[in-house]
């Protein structure tokens, strides 16, 4: 079976053209922890310790409830087939964050006003690539 990855490597996913904010914004907490808070407190409290992939799938298994004697096997089955990578995140669309994807491939959580961010940003050695936008042109 083959396996699909939603990784990138050294790699800014840049906040979307269409972003409603020029400031980021924690998600807000709801009844159910939104897909949107489950990426951010995953990713701020752990920058640089999981790949795209991780994030995605310890996401979905959260959602799901895949319990962790499951999870090897459902996240074969999860990336059977092609997934929605980072670019699709309500973060980077909605709430003003950037993801940095690592020479290891390992993510963390730039809020889109940062100095790093910016520095990034012009950093020529590093690729980027504009989160989704929400609304067609």
């Amino acid at each position: 079976m083959k396996l699909h990855t939603t990784n990138y490597t050294n790699t800014l996913i840049q906040v979307a053209e269409d972003c409603p904010v020029s400031q980021s914004q924690i998600p807000p907490e709801k009844k159910e922890k939104t897909l949107a808070l489950l990426q951010y407190e995953k990713i701020v409290k752990n920058p640089y310790q999981y790949s795209s992939d991780d994030i995605i799938f310890e996401c979905y298994a959260i959602k799901n409830d895949i319990s962790e004697g499951d999870k090897k096997e459902e996240r074969e089955k999860f990336f059977s087939k092609g997934q929605a990578c980072l670019r699709s995140s309500p973060l980077a669309k909605r709430y003003g964050f950037g993801f940095h994807h690592n020479l290891e491939g390992k993510v963390a959580l730039l809020p889109v006003e940062s100095e790093e961010y910016q520095k990034l940003l012009n950093d020529l050695s590093v690729e980027k690539t504009k989160a989704m936008r929400s609304k067609r042109k």
